[in-house]
């Protein structure tokens, strides 16, 4: 019989559930997944590039400048520029400082939005539906707009 050796604390990190009811892609999870893994846990901090991200995640640098963008959108997390002074002196644009947020803050405006999108939508079939009901009792109207725009 083999024997069942434990896990080493510290070997793994927190993924929130809820994550995968937000309507992520594969890339986004990825994504964010990694940026959990490089945080540090008390900051809820990371630093990276997009090449760093992108050569860990096998993905383009703009692959993941556009997902990152979306994660901002979605409230999972914030990015601030950050400079750096070489020893020269000179001051250069640095990595993005990434910030996760709550999860909590991600929910919230993930249900805001198909909110958003379920009264727009209403809307929609509304406008639908008046244009249908007008159309039934005036059904010479359009052909009458028509005809005369065409005479003038």
């Amino acid at each position: 019989m083999r024997e069942n050796k434990r896990i080493i604390p510290g070997h793994f990190f927190p993924i929130p559930k809820e994550l995968f009811s937000l309507g992520l892609c594969d890339s986004e999870i990825a994504i964010y997944s990694y940026l959990m893994f490089i945080e540090d846990r008390k900051t809820y901090q990371a630093v990276a590039s997009y090449a760093t991200i992108g050569r860990a995640l096998k993905l383009s640098d703009n692959t993941v400048r556009k997902y990152v963008l979306q994660l901002e959108e979605k409230d999972l997390i914030y990015t601030e520029h950050t400079r750096v002074q070489t020893r020269d002196g000179r001051i250069h644009n640095g990595c993005l400082l990434y910030t996760i947020r709550p999860i909590q803050d991600a929910i919230e405006y993930y249900t805001q939005q198909q909110f958003v999108r379920l009264d727009a939508e209403r809307a929609a079939q509304q406008a639908r539906q008046r244009m249908e009901d007008y159309n039934r009792r005036h059904p010479q109207e359009p052909l009458r707009a028509a005809l005369a725009e065409e005479a003038r």
